[in-house]
């Protein structure tokens, strides 16, 4: 069998074993920031990862400065971050969607690319970059809109060419002193990305939905992800209580490979659509 992805024949091998196994099923995938990596945004512990000192939420929440520097460096790279494209990898997973052989992704990302992509349910356990939200009165903000208040605020920042992102779309500010941090403009409240900082725990209602999606669905393919993060062990661990066939990408070592149906180590990009392309329509 020839693919029309340029995988070599070792990957290909994997890749036939997963197809055997994943056939006839209807797949939950599992994503993480390894899916994003051929769309520019890198991740957080692949070889070459940038040096991380994020911001925990205790942080943000109790200090003015903290949060200068937050939104310095968070703006700095929004703009790079927000003209990320979709790569095959992303497309793969909303084409088997589309044609019902997947029944949704959850995805650890904040980068909004699933959405982007076509996928219709998409779960992001660690929220979105694409919304603002005012943590007195619960407003919700267009990041867009934001950033051009940003820039009126703030008119001598000036965005870098050649900016290294951070894997949340941030980069290290050289200095965040005089900068006018946005505020809610219906109350006045303090701004915060709808994400979940280090030391926030993921809301409980967001995790069941993705726990119901890996319910629905009779395999989990997990893509980009060395599973470090609880969340993502703890939905694998749910497939592995059901007896769910766990088909893993990723380059590298993951947290779940001993119980991995099936493990490739390779890109996700090549690997999905190679997937994509192999398994047989929904009967």
């Amino acid at each position: 069998m020839t693919f029309a992805t340029d995988i070599d024949a070792s990957t290909a091998e994997a890749v036939s074993r997963a197809v055997e196994v994943l056939s006839g099923r209807r797949l939950a995938v599992l994503t993480g920031a390894g899916v994003s990596t051929d769309s520019g945004i890198p991740d957080y512990r692949g070889k070459g990862a940038p040096v991380r000192t994020p911001i925990t939420a205790q942080q943000f929440l109790a200090s003015d400065g903290a949060r200068r520097r937050y939104w310095v460096g968070s703006h700095l790279g929004w703009r790079a971050f927000a003209s990320a494209a979709p790569n095959p990898g992303h497309d793969a997973i909303a084409d088997l969607e589309r044609r019902g052989l997947a029944s949704g992704v959850v995805t650890q990302n904040v980068d909004g690319l699933h959405v982007r992509a076509g996928s219709r349910r998409v779960v992001e356990l660690h929220g979105t970059m694409r919304r603002v939200l005012c943590t007195h009165c619960g407003q919700i903000f267009d990041r867009r809109d934001l950033a051009v208040r940003v820039e009126a605020a703030n008119p001598w920042i000036v965005v870098p060419d050649g900016v290294r992102l951070g894997p949340d779309g941030d980069v290290l500010p050289e200095s965040w002193e005089g900068f006018v941090v946005p505020e809610c403009s219906v109350c006045g409240g303090m701004l915060k990305p709808d994400v979940v900082f280090f030391g926030e725990f993921i809301p409980a209602e967001k995790f069941r939905e993705a726990e119901q999606l890996v319910r629905s669905s009779d395999a989990l393919v997990v893509a980009g992800s060395s599973l470090v993060v609880n969340s993502g062990i703890r939905l694998v661990e749910r497939a592995r209580r059901r007896r769910l066939p766990v088909v893993i990408v990723n380059r590298g070592e993951t947290r779940a490979d001993a119980h991995a149906t099936v493990k490739i180590d390779a890109g996700t990009s090549d690997v999905l659509r190679a997937l994509a392309e192999r398994l047989p329509a929904a009967g």
